[in-house]
């Protein structure tokens, strides 16, 4: 066989094999995103006030064959077809009683935001997600929004609820996350019954409100990014960011992995002091905490020179300046080394083995078994190497210019003043 046949060869074998991949992505249909309730009785004969809790898996719409494993990753598939129990809860008995304020989430999370008597804002966000916003119309007309569909699969559904037992251990607030299940109600009515009855919830704090929940004295609200944008260009000089607490926070991010931290994923606690205000960062939102990327298809995509910011949770943390967002440019400005360093040691300190271990008992012996062992690891792995990661975070961070132009959810025109090229310019 002569070279030329050889490599003719080659090439048909590659496209043989582009074939059978797209024909593969393409014939895949990803089922409804609705929980799985383990019963022989018709979930809508079930009377749920009769029960506390309900046996249920997140979903199977993630199933694997060897082919979609090799082509998309092993991910959690596993775990969000996990059983787990999970409380019942009813709207006119929660918190004694909650009314719903509005619907929200973003482009993959439907959410409910609801109020109590006190008012008190909650937030239903659910566990499953439907990313069909995000899929881009040249996918969907090749029929390959199952490429995107399935990439839920690296979420872990069940992550949130670890990483606010390892936030505790390095004093980051939290949203309290809890997962609940939301049955039919009289209450919601048809509209809300149909769109958001019997489906798996996490049960958070809202990230805004004048009700103070937390263990933080002189608390005067609790706002949001662009609320506190506002805020700033009313008080000046009167308001600044705790810096210390939103590097720990961010270190923290890169120790767990959450890659995705854009500004309308964090709330602040802002705590008033003989005429002084001081904005303490709230994380919310740990959807993308310990995110996997396994497969060719999603290596392929997550390379740094076509998503940067999409970063595999792995023993090492690859390619760092993908992870330095326009919020760290507005928000860390005028930051040392040492800062950086001193948080470095404070979390290493602090997020001892016992207490990454510990954290796990967060979730059912099911989810542990399947994932406990390796994501702790991980964990390990980026807290011991913490120092130096902060080095590179600092580095890539310096070298970054000021911003030009609003930062991603807020908008310039309702900033009253508040500078768009840094929170403290």
């Amino acid at each position: 066989m002569t070279v030329k046949r050889i490599i003719y060869s080659i090439i048909l074998v590659g496209f043989a094999l582009l074939f059978i991949t797209y024909l593969k992505l393409s014939s895949d249909t990803i089922p409804p995103h609705n929980c799985i309730i383990h019963t022989d009785t018709d979930i809508n004969a079930i009377n749920f006030r009769n029960f506390d809790s309900v046996t249920l898996s997140a979903t199977y719409a993630y199933k694997g064959d060897l082919l979609k494993n090799v082509l998309q990753g092993n991910n959690y598939r596993r775990s969000w077809e996990a059983k787990i129990k999970a409380p019942i809860i009813y709207l006119d008995t929660l918190y004694g009683g909650v009314e719903i304020v509005k619907e929200g989430g973003g482009k993959q999370t439907n959410s409910l935001r609801l109020r109590t008597k006190d008012s008190l804002l909650l937030t239903l966000r659910s566990v499953n997600k439907n990313p069909n916003a995000l899929v881009p119309d040249y996918l969907k007309n090749l029929g390959l929004e199952n490429i995107v569909m399935d990439g839920i699969s690296g979420q872990h559904p069940y992550a949130t609820l670890v990483v606010s037992n390892l936030a505790e251990a390095i004093n980051i607030m939290h949203t309290h996350p809890r997962v609940v299940f939301l049955p039919k109600q009289n209450s919601m009515g048809n509209y809300f019954n149909s769109k958001y009855g019997n489906k798996l919830y996490l049960l958070e704090y809202e990230n805004k409100g004048r009700f103070n929940w937390t263990t933080y004295d002189k608390v005067s609200e609790i706002v949001d990014t662009d609320n506190l944008q506002k805020l700033k260009g009313e008080l000046k000089d009167k308001l600044a960011v705790d810096k210390h607490k939103l590097i720990r926070a961010r270190l923290f991010d890169i120790v767990i992995g959450d890659w995705d931290r854009h500004a309308k994923q964090w709330g602040w606690i802002v705590t008033k002091t003989d005429g002084l205000y001081k904005a303490i960062p709230l994380p919310a939102d740990r959807d993308n905490a310990f995110f996997n990327v396994e497969g060719i298809i999603n290596k392929l995509i997550s390379d740094e020179s076509i998503t940067p910011h999409l970063r595999s949770f792995e023993t090492d943390v690859n390619y760092i300046e993908g992870l330095v967002y326009d919020f760290d440019v507005y928000f860390l400005q005028n930051t040392t080394l040492d800062e950086f360093i001193a948080e470095a040691r404070y979390i290493k300190t602090q997020l001892t083995n016992k207490s990454i271990e510990r954290a796990f008992r967060a979730w059912n012996k099911e989810i542990y078994d399947l994932d406990a062992e390796s994501i702790t690891e991980k964990i390990k792995s980026r807290r011991d190497k913490l120092e130096e990661i902060a080095r590179r975070f600092k580095q890539a961070l310096d070298k970054k210019p000021l911003l030009n132009k609003p930062l991603k959810g807020s908008d310039s025109n309702d900033t009253k003043g508040a500078s768009i090229q840094c929170f403290e310019c």
